[in-house]
């Protein structure tokens, strides 16, 4: 409420109440939109600032949020790429070779799934991180089309097998060792370092690490080729289980069967020691497939999940010194 001002008369003597003139009116005012302006000056920024960078930094964490999502997932489809590209190595390399069927080709395999206009719908949303997005979705297309034809695959696969089960029998398709703690996968196939020698040689077996007379298993029906000591290899075994199929079993405590016998898969053929070139006791195990030495490691699909595959093959590939030595 404005304030009213009185001044006295001396000729009427009361009090007159006082006019403001108009210029001091205006003036009045001018003076109170100047100090508002100048208010305003000072705040405004300082408001557009806290509010501005309060916006940023919220915008700033959800972005950093939505990277770490999306490392996350990524690194996920990755060890899933992982492992699906090991189970499309055997696949194509004992499966589809045991039943003579034609490898599925890499085109097929890793052909792409359609264009951008497949997540033309995200793209209409107009995503603050469409790359991030997008990028994930077709790298889960990706991996959802590469677990289809896998799946196709294996069902070829089982088609055939049902024709084949003799053959089947006889494929070393288990691991020569049961599982357990005192069994361990402690050098795979490839070049290795001798465990005389110090030098770098391949290594045409896996290691198996055990105590001292372990059972030993035929990975496969057979019959017994070997049974005697053979040059590195100390007390070895080879099995022959037919179609282009022989293992062997070297560095063995003693024998379970004789030259010339008739073995069934799991059958117990001999015990674990450390003859020949052999700095522990162990079992190296080989698969000769039409007289090349392959990777045993790929012919484990009998007795073992798959989450143990996937420990085996890890193992199974780590740089290190062998148990043993052979010829």
């Amino acid at each position: 409420m404005a304030k009213i001002k009185y001044s006295y008369n001396t000729e009427t003597c009361k009090y007159e109440r006082v006019k403001p003139k108009a210029t001091t009116i205006i003036l009045n005012l001018a003076g109170f939109f100047a100090a508002a302006f100048l208010i305003a000056l000072a705040i405004v920024p300082i408001y557009n600032n806290y509010f501005q960078s309060s916006r940023e930094a919220k915008l700033q964490k959800e972005n950093q949020e939505l990277k770490l999502y999306y490392d996350l997932l990524s690194q996920e489809i990755n060890q899933s790429n992982k492992v699906l590209g090991s189970l499309q190595e055997r696949d194509d390399k004992v499966y589809r070779v045991i039943f003579e069927a034609e490898p599925i080709p890499s085109s097929i395999r890793t052909a792409g799934v359609g264009g951008v206009e497949r997540y033309q719908n995200l793209l209409d949303k107009g995503l603050s991180r469409e790359d991030l997005i997008l990028d994930l979705n077709k790298k889960v297309d990706q991996l959802k089309k590469r677990m289809y034809i896998q799946s196709k695959s294996y069902d070829d696969i089982s088609s055939l097998s049902k024709a084949k089960s003799k053959m089947m029998a006889c494929i070393p398709a288990i691991q020569p060792i049961a599982k357990n703690g005192a069994t361990q996968l402690v050098s795979g196939f490839g070049y290795r370092i001798h465990p005389i020698y110090k030098v770098i040689q391949m290594h045409t077996g896996l290691d198996f690490s055990a105590t001292r007379g372990t059972p030993i298993y035929s990975a496969g029906d057979g019959i017994v080729k070997r049974a005697d000591v053979f040059a590195g290899y100390g007390n070895c075994v080879e099995v022959n289980h037919g179609y282009g199929y022989v293992t062997l079993y070297g560095h063995m405590e003693k024998f379970a069967v004789h030259y010339g016998q008739k073995v069934k898969r799991g059958e117990l053929i001999g015990y674990v020691g450390s003859t020949g070139m052999s700095v522990a006791p162990h079992l190296h195990y080989e698969v000769i497939k039409n007289g090349e030495k392959v990777n045993p490691i790929y012919y484990f699909f009998n007795n073992i999940t798959p989450a143990e595959y996937q420990k085996l093959l890890q193992q199974s590939s780590e740089e290190n010194q062998s148990l043993g030595g052979g010829e």
